[in-house]
Formats: structure tokens, C-alpha cells, sequence
């Protein structure tokens, strides 16, 4: 077959893909290197399109799982959209998926998984109390750090789960994650140590514990940091508890 039939065979089957993304209210469509030119692209305008917020964690994730806004959606195994409580008051964000998230399609199941379970329950909390997801929900190849593409492309996700779980804290696990959250680009040493405002949100950054397993000097400067989430989340519910109209004792 001839160059000009492959181009031809290929920009048919891409018209095809865009029709059906376009279909599906995916709001962004994914076009070969190259074609861009020559194949006239739907307008990406998502103003155009009408609001279709969801309203569960559940619906969110029926309207973005098959999300291909960036090239991780063509090379993930699974979504990795988030677990546990719907309606913590914690909610802890770490950076992406790793191999063992991609495979099980839940975040934080690998060995820094592990290590943030014990973390948890060291300060009180189970897996079942909080929730947990990560900034990007598909996994980059190797392992590496999440592009701004990447990035902006999962935001409206994350910023649609706070919404839903409506926290009353926010732990972000690592740098990447805190500076996504803050949109800042200071280093997680400056940023630890105190709460940070997030949209209303108390926000609170520590060590990702993928960095406690390769640096054991992290793990002191993390205890101190989810003592003091406990320590803040005690007097949230100590507040809530003495508020006008409670019915706690």
C-alpha cells in the first residue's frame, strides 16, 4: 500500500475516533503527531459545552475513566481514580500512579502504599476513614515526573473529587503534588512544616512516602508533619463537638 493510502486509511480512522470522543463529551480530543494539518479538528472549546458537573464520586468517574486528554490514556491498563471514605474530613493527594496502581487500578497498593497504611494508622486513622487519590490518575511511563500537560489535563478531576468529598483537611504526599495543589514552585522544605489555604482547605505538605523508602532522614520530618494533621483534625472535631446545635455529649 502506498504512502498516501496509509495517510488516508489513518486520517479516516482518526475522523472516526473524534467523532466518537465528540459523542461521548470528552473534552479533549487526541490527534497523531502530524495530522493536525490535515484533518480539520472540532472546535475545543469547553465553554461550548453544556455543565454536566457530577454529583457522586461515582458519576465522576463513569464521565472521566476512558479520559484520553493526554497520552497516558492511551498507555495506562487502569484509571486510577481514588479510594476510600466519600465523605472524609482527611483527604490525602499523592503524585500518579505507579506499576502496581496501573495494574490494580487503586492508588497507593505498592510498597509506598504499604508504608502510607502504617503511616495512617500510627496516627489513628484507617484507609477506610480517609480518602486517597493522586494528582494525575494514569501512571507515566517510568515512573517519572508528571509534565504540566499531564498535570492540567487531570485538574478539573482532582478539583471535582475535593468538591464531592468536600475534606476538611488536605495532605499532600510529596513535591509534585503540593506544588499542583498550591501553584507554587517552592521546594517541599519550605513548604512543610504548616497549613496552607486551599480554596478554604486547610492544606498540609509532607514527604511522599515513596521518598521515606529511599531517604530514612524523611521519616522524622513526616511524623511530625501527620502529628500535626492529627493534632488539627482532633481540634476540628473537639470544635465541631462544642458548637451550637451539636448533639454530641
Amino acid at each position: 500500500m502506498s504512502r498516501q493510502a496509509l495517510l488516508a486509511d489513518l486520517i479516516r480512522e482518526t475522523a472516526e475516533v473524534v467523532k466518537q470522543e465528540g459523542e461521548q463529551g470528552l473534552e479533549t480530543l487526541y490527534m497523531p503527531a502530524g495530522l493536525e494539518g490535515s484533518l480539520p479538528m472540532p472546535e475545543r472549546n469547553r465553554r461550548s459545552r453544556p455543565d454536566t458537573r457530577a454529583d457522586t464520586l461515582d458519576a465522576l468517574y463513569e464521565k472521566y475513566h476512558r479520559c484520553t486528554a493526554c497520552t497516558l490514556g492511551f498507555r495506562r491498563k487502569h484509571f486510577v481514580f481514588g479510594s476510600g471514605n466519600e465523605n472524609a474530613d482527611v483527604m490525602f493527594v499523592g503524585e500518579a500512579p505507579g506499576a502496581n496502581e496501573d495494574e490494580q487500578g487503586q492508588p497507593f497498593v505498592g510498597a509506598a502504599g504499604k508504608l502510607l497504611t502504617r503511616i495512617l494508622n500510627a496516627i489513628d486513622f484507617t484507609r477506610d476513614e480517609v480518602y486517597i487519590t493522586n494528582i494525575l490518575k494514569c501512571r507515566p511511563p517510568n515512573n517519572r515526573d508528571p509534565q504540566p500537560d499531564e498535570i492540567d489535563a487531570c485538574d478539573a478531576i482532582l478539583k471535582e473529587q475535593i468538591r464531592l468529598v468536600q475534606p476538611r483537611l488536605i495532605c499532600a504526599l510529596g513535591r509534585v503534588a503540593a506544588q499542583a495543589l498550591l501553584k507554587e514552585n517552592s521546594s517541599i522544605r519550605t513548604l512543610r512544616g504548616r497549613f496552607h489555604d486551599y480554596h478554604g482547605v486547610k492544606l498540609l505538605v509532607t514527604y511522599h512516602p515513596s521518598g521515606l523508602l529511599h531517604n530514612p532522614a524523611y521519616k522524622r520530618p513526616t511524623w511530625e508533619d501527620v502529628q500535626m494533621l492529627r493534632k488539627e483534625y482532633d481540634r476540628i472535631v473537639q470544635s465541631d463537638t462544642k458548637a451550637p446545635g451539636s448533639t454530641s455529649p
